[in-house]
């Protein structure tokens, strides 16, 4: 499949990962703690910074009862009516333009998820190069179509969709002639567990789907994130915040500066670390190759005399002939004197 570029960066195996720090509600409510996020993702490394794009009233009802109230124990949420929530965690629509001219500033790559047709429109007038659809949106095809028919990257995270669901959704953005899809293995529960993240669907999802995959990763920590990348992951979108202390909407499954300078160092590492299949001693192996054990005479051996246990070893270093071949050499006459400590070869031998 052909590389996917994204302000001139480009997604494929071909390159280290592309990495993406979700800001989400992390701000706070705070301009100022938005930009200071944007400054220290730029300091970590990553490539990308992705907001949220929605008003409380382009998500849900202003309503606190039946399906607009959440209930559910293990929800992060739980006690906030949907409108709440939204209110509390979206990113002002007015904030967009300072947080794209920072990132620029910065050599920060920004888009954001769009979640209704409105904020497409808005996003378009700040030329956002990409576009996110996220989990909860992924069988939203008017708003998928609609997306997909700017000819942009399209980053879609698959959590909760089956392959029908999938199938649906990917032949919607190539109806669109659009071929640079990128899918986002996710589990959408906040945070995630591991055990639960799947991440052998990797390649899998690139195999039926025949575009480039990614992992949308709510798990606490870095260690699933790094991980897909064996599976052949392309994008890593992790959600960010300053300090978790500082509480906000999504803190709970973020990272901090920190982690998520570990995540740009770590994925940088496991993607030089996959190489290719190889066997035997690789050129920066070659000097390495004396620390292995040979056969060395361990007495000062006669010329005539017989090679035993008690004038020859398998020692180091890896000079003289391989282990292998000991049980051959006991008992061989040898045809010269040899001084103690000579790496045996085939020469010595009568």
């Amino acid at each position: 499949m052909k590389p996917i570029s994204i302000s001139n960066r480009l997604i494929s195996t071909e390159v280290p990962p592309f990495i993406i720090a979700e800001m989400s509600g992390n701000h706070n409510k705070s301009l100022d703690r938005a930009i200071r996020i944007v400054e220290e993702a730029a300091k970590a490394g990553v490539d990308a910074i992705k907001l949220q794009t929605y008003t409380p009233d382009t998500m849900t009802l202003d309503l606190d009862r039946g399906d607009f109230f959440i209930n559910e124990e293990n929800s992060l949420w739980k006690g906030q009516s949907l409108y709440q929530l939204y209110n509390e965690a979206y990113t002002p629509w007015e904030w967009h333009e300072a947080i794209f001219k920072r990132c620029a500033e910065l050599g920060l790559i920004v888009f954001s998820s769009p979640f209704d047709h409105s904020a497409v429109d808005f996003l378009e007038k700040l030329n956002a190069p990409a576009y996110k659809i996220a989990s909860f949106e992924n069988t939203d095809l008017p708003l998928i179509r609609k997306v997909a028919a700017l000819g942009k990257p399209l980053i879609i995270s698959t959590g909760m969709a089956s392959v029908a669901d999938l199938d649906e959704t990917v032949k919607t953005v190539k109806e669109q002639q659009n071929e640079q899809l990128i899918l986002l293995k996710c589990t959408s529960t906040y945070p995630a567990s591991p055990e639960h993240t799947n991440l052998a669907t990797i390649p899998h999802m690139r195999d039926l789907f025949g575009c480039e995959v990614g992992l949308s990763d709510h798990t606490q920590g870095i260690g699933a994130a790094v991980a897909s990348i064996v599976f052949g992951a392309t994008v890593i979108e992790k959600h960010f915040t300053l300090s978790r202390a500082d509480g906000g909407v999504d803190s709970a499954f973020s990272l901090e500066p920190e982690e998520m300078k570990q995540l740009v160092q770590e994925s940088k590492r496991a993607w030089k670390a996959l190489g290719g299949i190889r066997y035997g001693a690789s050129e920066t192996e070659k000097d390495s190759m004396k620390f292995r054990r040979s056969i060395y005479t361990s007495e000062e051996v006669k010329a005539g005399e017989q090679l035993s246990s008690s004038n020859v070893r398998i020692i180091r270093p890896g000079y003289g002939l391989a282990p292998k071949y000991y049980d051959f050499l006991i008992g061989k006459r040898v045809n010269r004197d040899i001084p103690k400590g000579t790496p045996l070869n085939w020469d010595f031998i009568s």
